[in-house]
């Protein structure tokens, strides 16, 4: 059958070493199965009875012991001590689960519920308002201990910030103000929204809930313990306290931090240019104007090749607009699996262990240095005056 498979793939263009790598084989292992007499898949495993394997009659006596009513709650890793203390051997403890496993018994055994494996949560959007993502961030205040909370709504999509607030605490009569607020503003339709957060309270509460299905959006959350189920809403906090000019010091006021939210957003959405999206504003591309600022680029470049071919030993840079965004897809796609032992030992590299650093000189890996922020503030206060002049509240 897997030999059908891959001669029909070649048939249809696909390269033979490609073909064998997608079912797990290499193409010298398929040419020596196309020289067997059958001609057919050689993997079909072991056609012996092996002389020392468990008769059935003795598989069954296997079970009984296990079936006992002093083992009803003992493992097998337990029951073969209790009967090598008894002086009796009957099984391995592996043989003991690979026997309940071919019954149907190898089942949590107790009170404790059978773990339940949840699939990451994936959506895809190919426009404004079909998926949000929404969060909550600590801003911290003047008084220890005492925090500003931020709530963040950003579409997908277009990256464009939907709807924020700043409350002094978590709340799902927050959340759910705010929610409804955004999709009133947006114009969102009941049944074409996805509204994706984690597990939080003010996230999964029952106000919230009932304020989601009032609305007539979908609900979707990250699964329970898992950090990276958010992926845009972690990215957005991340470049709001990292921009050159978030504030040094603590907020002294709720007024203060809402009024220099409400000035990073407007920067955001309006004059950011996303590299996610193209390297186009957020505003820009949720309102559709990035069709043809993309359009207007790829038109200069090509005009840059006509006036100097030679310049150019491919093609020019393509500016295409991204069709479609997915939360979540795949998510083990696209990672590099570290190099086996085997690997490493047939001549594959290391990577270069850094230098030791001292205390000072510790590197966050969440983010820049002190020593990196402050150069990289000071820079952008002198190649950004337009972002200057929007934090501190000198243009509309």
């Amino acid at each position: 059958m897997i030999q059908g498979w891959i001669d029909e793939a070649v048939a249809a263009g696909a390269q033979a070493e490609k073909a064998c790598e997608t079912v797990g084989l290499s193409v010298r292992t398929v040419q020596r199965w196309k020289l067997a007499p059958d001609g057919d898949d050689g993997r079909e495993g072991r056609h012996t009875r092996p002389s020392h394997a468990l008769t059935e009659s003795e598989q069954r006596a296997v079970l009984a012991v296990i079936h006992r009513p002093e083992h009803h709650d003992a493992s097998p890793k337990t029951i073969v001590a209790k009967l090598a203390d008894q002086g009796t051997y009957v099984a391995s403890e592996s043989t003991m689960y690979r026997l309940l496993r071919a019954a149907g018994e190898l089942t949590p055994r107790g009170r404790a519920k059978a773990p339940v494996r949840r699939e990451t949560p994936s959506h895809r959007a190919t426009g404004p308002n079909q998926v949000w993502s929404w969060d909550i961030t600590y801003l911290l205040s003047t008084v220890r201990g005492v925090f500003y909370y931020l709530y963040l709504i950003v579409d997908i999509w277009s990256r464009r910030v939907m709807g924020w607030a700043v409350h002094p605490c978590e709340s799902q009569d927050h959340s759910s103000a705010l929610i409804a607020a955004a999709a009133k503003a947006a114009g969102v339709d009941a049944g074409t929204l996805v509204l994706h957060a984690d597990n939080g309270g003010p996230m999964r509460g029952g106000t919230m809930l009932a304020t989601l299905h009032e609305l007539g959006i979908r609900a979707s959350f990250s699964r329970p313990r898992v950090s990276d189920d958010n992926p845009f809403s972690e990215s957005l906090f991340r470049t709001l306290k990292y921009v050159p000019q978030y504030p040094r010091k603590p907020f002294e006021s709720e007024a203060s931090a809402r009024a220099w939210v409400e000035q990073f957003v407007r920067w955001y959405n309006v004059d950011h240019l996303h590299s996610g999206i193209g390297f186009v504003t957020p505003e820009a591309r949720h309102r559709g104007r990035d069709v043809g600022q993309l359009e207007a680029r790829r038109a200069v470049y090509a005009a840059a090749r006509a006036k100097h071919p030679g310049r150019w030993s491919g093609a020019t840079r393509g500016w295409a607009r991204p069709s479609e965004v997915t939360l979540n897809a795949k998510a083990h796609q696209g990672r590099k699996e570290r190099p086996s032992s085997a690997a490493r030992s047939k001549g594959a590299t290391a990577p270069a262990r850094e230098p030791a650093r001292g205390p000072r000189e510790e590197v966050d890996r969440e983010g820049p240095t002190k020593a990196q922020t402050v150069h990289r503030a000071d820079s952008a206060r002198r190649a950004s005056p337009r972002y200057n002049a929007i934090m501190e509240g000198r243009s509309d």
